[in-house]
């Protein structure tokens, strides 16, 4: 096959070659010239429809003794109307699934007097556990603050409180700290002996600089409820610096209770940039409570599994558009190995927190970008890398000629060359794409900079643009020359997710080895270290090339061999794997296949 010069130059250790003559090719002359179709555990096709139900979608039927009942549902026969519904009651029951508390739509339901449902349970349970007169004392109070903040009067001395006395039984304190709160999200309640003290909420108030009062009142009100995997949106906004405040306000204030990221907003385009920051509780925020077993099924997290098929695509770019689509980030996807580029791809992938409805719903907006979700369905859990057996390739090779100084007929050729590997085998080097021929920076190279800390060196190689004049190009060349993160950003374009984040990190933690560390942290998990395996597979192909150099294809002593010949589990149980002796060395007991 042809390769570039640089890559044969650095990786001339892959020196093992088989003893035909071979011929000449090219690969990838088109994605469709290269199939990759992933195969699972079980041993089947993932490009194959599966036998379940597209999506299954769980109705939870009102009434405490309903919790745990499951009703499948053909959506199919479901009209648009039908099926809105049904997502509607479904997220309204039950917390497991996405709630969305949008500022300034979808606002709870109100009834005829213009209070909300809930000012008026929240009025009905403070009206219940306290008497009259403190009942008016507080909402007096309460009109106070916010009127001396509308006059924009600066308080002289200690903040105002107003004390709701003793409340000895402790539920009912609970109860009321959390309506109280609610009803009046610009205060907050402090508890001091089993007494209640109401203040000036001093946070809801610098809120109130940054955004409007009904969206600081809708997120502490948010805050408050505590609703888990439940989402908070701002309204839009095109300002980024106004954003990155709103950023910084909130991961200050309340970073340990929850996160912010920033999506396109409704109708986004070039000429209308609109942006939203969207609030979601951190997962880690609700494990210290304990449960009953029913509140764990309610709560139990969604896992969506589906095969996704891509066309010329990077996978992580692919991961990147799917999230901003289902208002996810991207390490809410997990699967079971990368994929080619310049190919035609299918793969196995699970997202959290997506139901299988809410996939189902964006397959016609993610067409457009050479890609396709099927065999959609919940599942139990994530997948992890290398959950696979292995994967099936349509490979066809064009510009077919005889190597030079062969005058032997070419098909003889080939029939031979086809033959000698199947009968011999071949030696399973990474490949290439592992190591992303044809690029100026290899991922090995990104990967050696890591193991050895060099952290700017790796952020660098990572943002080396090609020889290419495009705008993903153009803003990486300008970050070499600048280091200006904030301007890169603004080159580069939206949907460049990763290099975006890693960006955002740099113009927030600055390009030091500090700065690039963190900023470093903004990938997910699983492409942190996606480079420093690059480096471990190129050290790999080099100890076989070297062992195949010195031993050739002997099975020799201190070898390690698998004794059941018809396996094909790769993650053998240590029974099945032999270290070969010296005495079998000589007796050639074992082939170089085992």
């Amino acid at each position: 096959m042809e390769e570039d010069t640089d890559f044969r130059i650095r990786f001339s250790s892959l020196c093992f070659i088989t003893d035909h003559v071979g011929f000449h090719g090219t690969i990838k002359s088109s994605p469709s010239d290269f199939v990759v179709i992933e195969i699972d555990e079980q041993g089947q096709l993932v490009n194959k429809a599966s036998d379940e139900p597209i999506y299954k979608v769980n109705k939870i039927l009102p009434g405490p003794n309903n919790l745990a009942k499951k009703t499948k549902l053909d959506p199919q026969n479901l009209s648009f109307e039908e099926r809105s519904n049904q997502e509607v009651s479904t997220l309204a029951v039950c917390s497991g699934d996405d709630q969305n508390y949008e500022s300034g739509s979808e606002k709870e339901d109100t009834v005829e007097d213009g209070t909300s449902k809930g000012e008026e349970e929240n009025s009905d349970v403070l009206g219940s556990l306290l008497d009259e007169k403190t009942n008016e004392l507080l909402n007096q109070f309460a009109c106070d603050v916010k009127e001396t903040w509308n006059s924009k009067t600066e308080l002289i001395g200690p903040s105002p409180e107003f004390s709701l006395g003793r409340i000895l039984d402790k539920n009912q304190r609970a109860i009321l700290h959390s309506a109280i709160r609610q009803k009046f999200p610009f205060l907050i309640t402090v508890g001091k002996n089993s007494e209640i003290v109401v203040k000036p909420n001093l946070e809801y108030k610098e809120l109130c600089h940054l955004v409007s009062e009904e969206e600081a009142f809708d997120f502490l009100k948010y805050l408050d409820a505590k609703k888990e995997n439940s989402k908070f949106t701002f309204k839009p906004d095109v300002n980024k610096d106004h954003r990155k405040a709103v950023h910084h306000f909130i991961n200050k204030k309340f970073g340990n209770l929850v996160e912010t990221k920033t999506f396109p907003g409704p109708n986004y385009s070039a000429d209308n940039p609109n942006v939203v920051i969207t609030v979601r509780f951190r997962e880690k925020a609700h494990k210290h409570r304990k449960r009953s077993l029913p509140e764990c099924q309610e709560r139990k997290v969604i896992y969506t599994a589906f095969t996704l098929r891509k066309e010329n695509l990077e996978m992580f770019e692919a991961v990147g558009f799917l999230a901003i689509k289902l208002g996810v980030i991207p390490s809410d996807f997990s699967y079971a190995g990368l994929k080619d580029k310049k190919a035609i791809t299918y793969q196995a992938m699970v997202v959290r927190k997506v139901t299988p409805e809410r996939l189902k719903n964006i397959e016609k907006e993610i067409e457009k970008k050479r890609m396709n979700v099927f065999n959609i369905r919940s599942v139990d859990d994530s997948l992890r890398l290398g959950q696979l057996k292995g994967n099936h390739f349509d490979i066809v090779i064009r510009n077919l000629k005889n190597q030079i100084n062969d005058s032997a007929n070419l098909r003889e050729r080939i029939l031979e060359a086809v033959e000698n590997v199947t009968n011999k085998g071949f030696v399973n080097y990474y490949g290439p794409q592992r190591f992303g021929m044809g690029r100026k920076v290899h991922t090995d190279q990104i990967g050696l900079a890591l193991l050895k800390s060099e952290m700017v060196k790796a952020v660098k190689l990572f943002l080396t643009p090609e020889d290419l004049d495009d705008p993903v190009n153009r803003a990486k060349k300008y970050f070499l020359q600048t280091e200006d993160a904030k301007g890169t950003l603004s080159l580069m374009p939206e949907f460049r997710v990763r290099e975006r984040a890693l960006l955002e990190s740099l113009h927030r933690f600055g390009v030091t080895e500090e700065g690039c560390i963190q900023a470093w942290f903004s990938f997910p998990h699983s492409m942190r270290i996606f480079y420093v395996h690059a480096y471990s597979s190129k050290i790999w192909n080099e100890a076989v090339s070297y062992r195949l150099a010195t031993y050739g294809s002997r099975v020799v002593e201190g070898d390690l061999v698998c004794l059941d010949e018809d396996t094909d589990d790769e993650h053998l149980p240590s029974s099945k794997v032999h270290l070969v002796t010296e005495e079998e060395e000589s007796a050639n007991a074992y082939a170089i296949h085992q």
